[in-house]
């Protein structure tokens, strides 16, 4: 989350806070590195536990943090826990609170995500929405005042990075583009039941093709703790950088996720993408025919991606639903407008 106080003119002080959510270098710290960030003003560390224990940590530690820092704003991102304690952090100060990728939704109460998401928008007066479907989740919520649809922040980086990241992944791995499908798999609904891991590794091995696995560190740990073998054809490494990911994810032949931005930025770079989820925030993918549901279930895996494998690619559509690539731009003239 950021920490945005105005100064005379058009000038934003901004101060970023890491909660310490995601604490692994290859999931936090390369990203960073790999795109030139400033590191955080604030580290919180606050590490991995239960829903409740890890917000309820986050919430008194942003909130010991606002105290002293006193911003005249806090914009948060996406959906995560981070994203909720910040927001509620916020609010109970009175510190108004903007939200980017507002009004997004699944429709699944299941997944904590969509909590943080539902709340987070409840709680912020500016919400960034990144499509003409989140601007309308929003309305049918009662929420119209504060919104604007301004493009995804995720697609900006796409456009930005354009053939930077080419060449990194598929050297790293000494793998032949075009010669594989990508993967991951780290949600607690897959990456914590043994009956979900083997059923979508039987589906990796089902398909036949070689597959990338990057592992999650939870992922692999529960791997070996369910004594669940590995397809021959699946090819294992450990977490890799946003730029290598994404030079093996814009090579490959196809995705197969159970990430929300891994199935954007697929479609981002015309790869199509089989998710390991029943439902999906980025309802846009699947309304063009990039992105197939096919939850954790091994034969509706297998079919999506051998539909994919064999049928190709669909067409291209004509109009992008994600922005121009200015998302950015639109946030900060808004906030700006704001004060």
């Amino acid at each position: 989350m950021n920490f945005l106080s105005a100064t005379p003119g058009d000038t934003i002080h901004e101060q970023l806070c890491h909660t310490g959510q995601h604490y692994d270098p290859l999931l936090s710290d390369v990203f960073f590195s790999e795109l030139d960030l400033e590191k955080p003003t604030y580290q919180l560390g606050i590490g991995s536990a239960n829903h409740a224990e890890q917000t309820a940590h986050m919430l008194e530690a942003v909130e010991q943090t606002l105290l002293g820092e006193r911003p005249d704003r806090v914009v948060v991102y996406g959906d995560t826990n981070s994203t909720l304690a910040g927001a509620l952090a916020a609010g109970k100060l009175g510190v108004p609170v903007a939200h980017v990728e507002a009004g997004l939704r699944s429709f699944d109460r299941s997944m904590p995500e969509e909590i943080n998401r539902i709340l987070s928008d409840r709680l912020s007066d500016l919400l960034f929405a990144p499509t003409k479907a989140a601007v309308e989740n929003l309305e049918r919520e009662g929420m119209s005042e504060g919104v604007h649809r301004v493009g995804d922040v995720m697609f900006d980086l796409a456009r930005k990075l354009g053939t930077r990241c080419l060449g990194i992944g598929t050297r790293t791995l000494d793998v032949q583009p075009g010669s594989y499908l990508l993967a991951s798999v780290h949600r607690p609904a897959n990456a914590d039941s043994k009956d979900a891991l083997r059923s979508i590794l039987k589906a990796f091995q089902g398909i036949g093709e070689t597959i990338i696995l990057p592992l999650h560190p939870r992922t692999r740990k529960n791997i070996e703790g369910f004594d669940l073998p590995l397809p021959a054809n699946v090819r294992v490494c450990p977490p890799l950088g946003y730029l290598a990911t994404m030079d093996l994810l814009a090579r490959s032949k196809l995705v197969l996720t159970d990430s929300g931005g891994l199935q954007k930025e697929a479609y981002f770079h015309c790869v199509p993408c089989g998710s390991l989820r029943d439902n999906t925030e980025w309802v846009e993918t699947v309304a063009a025919g990039w992105n197939r549901l096919a939850g954790c279930d091994s034969e509706a895996i297998v079919t999506a991606a051998r539909t994919f494998l064999e049928e190709g690619p669909p067409e291209i559509p004509a109009d992008q639903p994600y922005g121009d690539g200015e998302a950015a731009q639109r946030i900060v003239e808004n906030l700006l407008g704001a004060r």
